[in-house]
């Protein structure tokens, strides 16, 4: 007899929910980036971020002076899913290699999405 919609067999859903909590969130398609971005509604403006990191300066550091964003804190998103991102935000942050805030790996040119300009690195894959 088929399982009831919506209930599991008793046996896997013990197992599985224990792998789960200590595994993290996990989402279909199961690949994740941790994500470092700066924001800028203006395309000068992100222009001119870009020219800081090109200087030198971290990727961090230039973030918290330039995102216009929530993420101001050295423009750390944290790791996100595929699917969970804007289009070409995502299509960007999945092709880049990872990468330290010190000697950053980043979308030049900017990244145009609905929010503004993004110069995104990622600082690791899983």
């Amino acid at each position: 007899m088929p399982p009831k919609k919506g209930k599991k067999p008793d046996k896997g859903p013990k197992e599985n929910d224990g792998e789960q909590a200590s595994g993290g969130k996990t989402k279909k398609g199961g690949t994740s980036v941790k994500v470092r971005h700066i924001l800028c509604e203006k395309h000068s403006k992100v222009m001119e971020a870009m020219g800081k990191i090109k200087e030198g300066q971290k990727f961090d550091d230039v973030a918290r002076t330039y995102s216009e964003d929530k993420a101001r804190q050295g423009g750390d998103l944290g790791w996100m899913t595929r699917g969970s991102m804007v289009g070409p935000f995502q299509d960007a942050a999945f092709g880049l290699e990872a990468s330290t805030t010190a000697k950053p790996v980043y979308t030049d040119p900017p990244i145009k999405t609905k929010f503004g300009y993004h110069i995104i690195m990622i600082e690791g894959k899983k």
